[in-house]
């Protein structure tokens, strides 16, 4: 069995145990999830972010050093934001419309327990301050990836103009970055009880009366991700990087983003993938960390979605500058999201209190918000890994595993 089937195999095993646990046994929930199915989840979660950190930092200065030009960094940048914007736009859009057509909001009771209070976004002067780290380390040891890019590139950059004298120093990143995969490839192998545990502890814990009352509204969002991925499988299509191969070279950290709801501790597997794919590896070292930190598609579906979902709820009338402030404060949301479970939950303050939306719709969905994280995250992966591919395929050096024949 692959790799990818065991861990998709785990996923479905981990919903059967927790909801025969929920169900059957639902006094000994709080004994088995606290002391068996949680801890066994959050050892194999950490232990995935324990090599993010220092495999990105090598990948990314590695790459510095063998860009030809500095001014390719910021080319490889600039197409990225553009990719971005305009994909990000497109799931707001599909978020929107499939909240719009099925409005399952309509006729649904007050299920929430609790609400969440609305934070101020942040100002976008902070924000760019916010992106230079007054300390490397600090960066380093708070895993911001924004701020590990930028010192990536001055590092890169810096050893690039002293060949000689960083000669050690790249040879240490080298072989630094050949350690982390091969603890990469340890870890991988605990991926199927990780996710299971993951999974487990989810349903388990919230059990499947919630996402039953919901299941209108889960069906719709669903619906929503999955049409976003049908639109990169297309365009990956058009662009000549065949969607077959595309899925599967990335199936491995798509199902691992399913599993674990976590961008970053997907991003290893994804930089594994990409390799296996034939992207340069210069490209992808830098693109798909800094897809990571930027690009959720995942969280635009889900604001544009969310918005009009509690709109209809609470009987707002929704107007064209209604939906307007939905779209231009979702996408900017959508960029800030971390990538860590929960976050597009919390992030969704932001978004209602911008169009002046009830704040009680947050606790509507958060008990169903862990059953749809781990799509929205495989969205978020796919969206990173199908963009930087897109762009490979615009560069001199298109995929090599790509144009092959695919075999099953």
């Amino acid at each position: 069995m692959t790799h990818t089937r065991q861990i998709l195999l785990a996923l479905i095993l981990g919903v059967a145990a927790g909801g025969a646990i929920n169900l059957l046994v639902p006094q000994w929930v709080p004994l088995i999830d606290h002391h068996i199915l949680a801890p066994a989840g959050q050892v194999f979660l950490r232990l995935l972010q324990f090599i993010v950190v220092p495999m990105v930092f090598c990948a990314l200065v590695l790459s510095f050093t063998q860009v030809e030009r500095d001014e390719h960094v910021t080319h490889y940048a600039g197409k990225l934001l553009v990719l971005y914007i305009i994909t990000s736009a497109v799931a707001l859009a599909i978020g929107m419309a499939v909240a719009a057509w099925l409005t399952p909001g309509l006729g649904l009771g007050d299920v929430g327990q609790a609400s969440i209070e609305a934070k101020d976004p942040v100002p976008l002067s902070q924000w760019l301050v916010g992106l230079v780290p007054r300390n490397p380390f600090e960066a380093l040891a708070d895993a911001n990836l924004l701020q590990i890019i930028i010192a990536a590139a001055l590092v890169g950059i810096a050893a690039r103009q002293l060949p000689e004298q960083s000669q050690s120093f790249i040879k240490t990143l080298e072989s630094g970055y050949h350690i982390t995969l091969k603890i990469l490839s340890m870890v991988l192998k605990l991926a199927p009880i990780g996710v299971f545990a993951l999974i487990a502890s989810v349903v388990a814990s919230q059990g499947l009366e919630l996402l039953i009352k919901l299941g209108l509204y889960v069906f719709g969002l669903l619906l929503a991700l999955g049409g976003m991925a049908l639109f990169y499988l297309a365009i990956l299509a058009l662009a000549g990087a065949r969607s077959g191969a595309y899925l599967r070279h990335f199936s491995e950290s798509l199902s691992f983003a399913l599993g674990t709801a976590s961008s970053n501790a997907a991003l290893p597997i994804a930089l594994k993938n990409a390799e296996a794919y034939g992207a340069p590896h210069q490209l992808s070292a830098f693109a798909l960390p800094f897809g990571t930190a930027l690009k959720r598609d995942g969280a635009a579906v889900l604001q544009g979605f969310n918005a009009l979902f509690v709109a209809q709820l609470f009987g707002v009338d929704v107007t064209l500058p209604l939906m307007i402030t939905i779209f231009a404060t979702g996408l900017l949301v959508s960029f800030s999201t971390a990538g860590v479970p929960g976050a597009g939950l919390v992030a969704m303050s932001t978004v209602l209190s911008a169009a002046g939306l009830p704040l009680e719709g947050v606790a509507v969905v958060a008990g169903v918000d862990r059953f749809t994280d781990g799509f929205r995250t495989a969205l978020n992966v796919m969206g990173n890994t199908a963009n930087a591919m897109l762009l490979a395929r615009t560069q001199h050096e298109p995929e090599r595993q790509a144009e092959k024949p695919e075999h099953p």
